[in-house]
């Protein structure tokens, strides 16, 4: 059937406009408008609200009863207005199937993933780069990449409490592992060691650095707010920096005081699951919510969750309003309400704007409206 999305402001990632109008979809593709008639097509009187490309949070744990950590992959997606997520790690090839057959083939939402470079990923605790025999080979990982097309690249976890005695080791290995199948690496910083100038310097064009906005000491900015020399060279180099907000990994005074002396745009991420949640992370727009406080444009929020995920991702179908692709949507409002949101440090700042999803349609289908 033919659907016609009435009355909306459109955002346009891909031209930074805003502008009311109409979007049209035929067999879950956009179409130009004036290929579909008004008379016979289905219509869906949006009201002013706000329509974008789906949104894109391209770092959650969605590995229900399979991981430590997961949460419910609809509850964070489609019925946040999310329509795609990208799982970053719960799974290492070890339970990749089962991750295919009990979390990507049962839910609305698109779920892709970056491969743990660990075989267990984080289905057996959290240290899971402790022991270099369970580091995934080429041999097994060009296995998985073969049999499973929802993988975008791989994904290590470098903070201490993770590699334990191994240091900047497993990143190593993924890093020869990622060159082999020519896929970048998601990389997650925290509490040293390693430390970020031994991180740093391995990453290539294309890597992503998630949690780059962490409050913790030996971040990417030093006492002064300055980049440190090896995140300014990342960057130059074509390493990609990510929000990742997470239980304790996003940090409002680094953001402001990296947005104070540096314009390099970023992508934005939850790293949502069950223990975090309700508080600090409460949902990607809560999350883009806290990035407007902060005095970002919503052109350059909602180009976070489209069109820079879809480049950082290697999508080609996702995060536009391009004809021809598939035909997901976000629909949402800017309220005026007053809101006391958190970081991951416990620093409370309020809001006047809060950004609340109202209808997620996937594929030109309604799948969910508030």
């Amino acid at each position: 059937m033919d659907v016609l999305v009435r009355n909306g402001r459109l955002v346009d990632p891909d031209d930074m406009t805003r502008e009311a109008g109409d979007i049209a979809i035929r067999d879950g593709r956009f179409v130009a408008v004036s290929e579909i008639s008004q008379e016979t097509a289905q219509v869906i009187d949006v009201a002013g609200s706000y329509v974008a490309p789906g949104f894109i949070d391209m770092h959650v744990h969605v590995y229900e009863d399979g991981a430590v950590i997961g949460i419910d992959a609809d509850r964070v997606g489609v019925q946040q207005g999310v329509t795609t997520i990208v799982d970053a790690g719960s799974t290492g090839s070890d339970g990749l199937a089962r991750f295919r057959e009990t979390i990507i083939d049962t839910h609305d939402t698109e779920v892709l993933a970056f491969l743990n470079i660990s075989r267990k990923g984080l289905c057996e605790g959290l240290s899971e780069l402790a022991d270099p025999a369970d580091l995934m080979g080429v041999d097994e990982a060009r296995a998985a990449f073969a049999v499973e097309p929802n993988l975008v690249g791989l994904k290590a976890r470098m903070s201490g409490s993770v590699v334990r005695e191994q240091d900047v080791k497993p990143l190593v290995h993924a890093r020869m592992v990622a060159d082999a199948l020519d896929v970048p690496i998601m990389i997650h910083i925290g509490n040293p060691p390693p430390y970020l100038p031994d991180i740093l310097p391995l990453l290539k064009k294309g890597d992503i650095v998630t949690h780059a906005f962490h409050g913790k000491k030996h971040g990417i900015l030093d006492a002064s707010g300055e980049m440190i020399p090896e995140a300014r060279d990342a960057l130059t180099r074509g390493v990609l920096f990510d929000i990742g907000h997470g239980s304790a990994s996003f940090s409002y005074e680094t953001l402001q005081k990296f947005k104070g002396k540096y314009d390099e745009a970023f992508t934005t991420s939850t790293d949502i699951y069950e223990r975090n949640i309700e508080t600090p992370v409460g949902s990607l727009m809560t999350t883009m919510t806290k990035l407007l406080q902060l005095g970002y444009s919503l052109d350059e929020v909602v180009a976070s969750v489209t069109s820079r995920a879809r480049a950082a991702l290697g999508l080609h179908e996702q995060g536009t309003f391009a004809v021809g692709t598939v035909a997901d949507v976000t629909v949402f409002d800017v309220v005026d309400r007053k809101m006391a949101l958190v970081d991951s440090n416990g620093e409370v700042r309020e809001t006047a704007k809060v950004i609340e999803p109202k209808m997620t349609i996937k594929s030109g289908r309604v799948v969910w409206k508030a």
